[in-house]
């Protein structure tokens, strides 16, 4: 193998890119087989046979929230058939390679404020029996298995919990019921998170627009508002309460991000800002009536202006 490498290396240079790069490609197929078939192959099988032959079911998630919100189409499906819980762990250390988390400093998936603050939308979900801390309780299904397999999850998170329970969902029916917020209503809700941005798009234009409520974190508020400087702030309770007022908006209006996953769970009509280098969004999202995407700019403008007057 080395000899033939280094005859293509003397002596044609397009073969020799093309072989590295083929023997690079059998390396990781090899070591994902490897990984899958010694530490997840045996766990997969035993999460079909729990599935199976139980009627009660327990689910873990650490999180982050958006993933948390993701996996709730699969818990609903599951519920069809089973009595549901869902216990949330919090205070779980991010892995030692995530630095893109900690670049924002986040040490921990979920802190206990977060897990607090998710516990009312979890509780207010007619499919699930009963929410929870996680406190040693007896697990079924962990679904942080997702960050075990061989994959990048964030092309497809909600793939991911398919992959690991074998059940599939219609995803263009709502997996979140909450009832409209009784004081907002009518706004053209604003989520936009920092580092999720598409260089390509600002968002100057709706300054000629009316009704534009941000109810994400307030740093982000401030950095979207030095672009629109009529948009308004609300800071939310909890994320039932910033389900509601998704519930209750135009329409939704942002990046990949916890709002997203909620309005995409709601099914409200939605538009959300992808990019060259944030694939996952158009991969993930916007599944059913009234989601579209953008990249660029004239494209943002023309679906802005269709939601708004829809």
């Amino acid at each position: 193998m080395y000899i033939k490498k280094l005859f293509y290396k003397l002596t044609n240079k397009d073969k020799h890119f093309h072989y590295k790069m083929n023997l690079k490609k059998s390396a990781s197929v090899k070591q994902n087989v490897e990984i899958f078939k010694v530490e997840l192959e045996q766990k997969i099988i035993n999460i079909q046979k729990i599935i199976e032959n139980k009627k009660e079911l327990s689910f873990l998630h650490c999180g982050h929230i958006g993933d948390v919100i993701n996996s709730l189409t699969i818990i609903k499906e599951l519920s069809k058939t089973h009595k549901c819980n869902y216990y949330i762990q919090a205070n779980k250390s991010l892995a030692p390679n995530a630095r893109h988390y900690k670049r924002f400093g986040d040490h921990v998936f979920l802190t206990d404020k977060n897990v607090d603050m998710l516990m009312p939308l979890l509780m207010n979900q007619p499919y699930i029996q009963k929410v929870d801390k996680y406190t040693n309780q007896e697990i079924d299904i962990d679904f942080n298995l997702i960050r075990e397999m061989p994959t990048n999850f964030n092309l497809d998170c909600i793939g991911c919990y398919s992959n690991i329970t074998g059940v599939h969902t219609d995803l263009s029916i709502p997996n979140i019921y909450v009832e409209p917020h009784k004081i907002i209503k009518n706004k053209v809700v604003i989520i936009r998170s920092l580092e999720r941005k598409n260089p390509l798009v600002n968002y100057k234009f709706l300054k000629k627009y009316d009704n534009l409520l941000f109810i994400g974190m307030n740093d982000e508020y401030e950095d979207l508002k030095k672009e629109v400087p009529n948009l308004e702030f609300y800071d939310c309770n909890n994320f039932l309460e910033m389900a509601q007022i998704i519930k209750s908006s135009k329409f939704f209006l942002g990046n990949l991000s916890l709002g997203n996953s909620i309005a995409e769970g709601l099914k409200v009509p939605r538009l959300v800002e992808c990019g060259p280098d944030l694939p996952q969004s158009a991969v993930s999202y916007s599944r059913g009536n009234n989601a579209y995407n953008f990249y660029f700019q004239g494209h943002f403008e023309k679906w802005f202006s269709y939601l708004y007057y829809l």
